[in-house]
């Protein structure tokens, strides 16, 4: 196949360049407060970690009284020296540079900017199944607004608790937002989101966007006057704490038979001292306890990895169970 120079094919008319920054900004400004957040006066760090997002925060929020701290600002397709996952160990430099500048609050998106991270005022990272519920704290509660949630099995339990709260439909889907997206569109859903930490928003694409929930996420700090931090405790006033932790374990392709077998054939009364009330397989062997803590184990789809989740009350339980988990499967 016959290649040419860029300037060349644009030059024939077999390539054409398209604004799309544009039109996504419109939407932007249609769906949040841009002035606002500019002018709340925060100082903040944002991490696209080289990837595709790289400048768009920065640009949504200049020109305002914030002020802006912008690393690894560059695109680069290496990612040099980092990973670009937006959760833990791959955001310690951005909670250095947080701490460093006693910042308000972190904001990161991955490479393609479809999910987000946030690092609190202290430096410490809020996992993405906290950020599901404060984001559906936001939409509900601050925003007004009412319609359905829409979780994957490994998101969190939280969810329930709001919408009972606030009188909302939860529904639960296997893991991927390729099954979530189609039940947004089928519920009219209000929000919708994964484990991953990329989220979607009724009014917007049906698809993540890691801008805009960076940008719900301020505008819930800037409207409630609540540091991350604050926005936590009270968020768990409203439903318990919530403690979560995924571990990732690397196998011989060749076990895996000998690891279902194990986890087919177990059937724990108890996890941690607490029955368990439900087992289910829709993604992996999943163990619901009388407390709503939840183990979860299941293969990688792309990997040979085996994933053990678990969301608990107390740090302390979180390792526990984890540890069971990795006995119940023998690895």
């Amino acid at each position: 196949m016959d290649s040419v120079p860029l300037q060349e094919a644009k030059n024939r008319g077999t390539v054409a360049v398209t604004d799309l920054d544009s039109p996504y900004f419109d939407q932007i400004i249609r769906l949040v407060n841009l002035d606002r957040l500019k002018n709340a006066g925060l100082k903040l760090v944002i991490d696209p970690m080289y990837g595709a997002g790289s400048g768009y925060l920065a640009k949504a929020l200049a020109g305002g009284n914030d002020e802006l701290i912008e690393i690894h600002s560059e695109r680069n397709p290496l990612f040099p020296g980092l990973r670009p996952e937006p959760i833990m160990p791959h955001l310690n430099e951005l909670s250095a540079v947080v701490t460093g500048n006693k910042a308000a609050v972190g904001l990161a998106n991955d490479g393609d900017a479809d999910r987000m991270g946030i690092m609190d005022e202290n430096g410490g990272f809020i996992d993405q199944l906290q950020v599901f519920a404060l984001l559906c704290l936001y939409l509900l509660e601050v925003r007004g607004e009412r319609g359905a949630i829409i979780k994957t099995l490994t998101t969190t339990s939280m969810a329930y608790r709001l919408g009972e709260i606030f009188n909302v439909p939860v529904f639960e889907t296997a893991v991927g937002f390729k099954y979530v997206a189609p039940l947004m569109v089928k519920e009219n859903a209000l929000f919708g989101g994964e484990e991953s930490g990329g989220y979607g928003f009724r009014g917007h694409v049906i698809e993540r966007d890691g801008i805009l929930a960076n940008l719900y996420f301020l505008d819930l700090m800037v409207r409630t006057g609540k540091t991350p931090s604050q926005l936590i405790d009270y968020l768990y006033s409203k439903v318990g704490p919530h403690h979560y932790k995924r571990v990732d374990i690397r196998f011989p392709e060749n076990e895996r038979k000998s690891i279902i077998d194990r986890l087919r054939k177990s059937k724990p009364e108890t996890i941690d001292g607490v029955k368990v009330v439900r087992e289910d397989t829709i993604d992996g062997f999943r163990f619901i306890l009388a407390d709503n803590t939840w183990l979860l184990i299941r293969f990688s789809g792309t990997e040979p990895l085996l994933r053990i989740y678990t969301e608990t009350s107390s740090p302390e339980r979180v390792d526990r169970i984890l540890k069971l988990g990795r006995e119940m499967a023998g690895v």
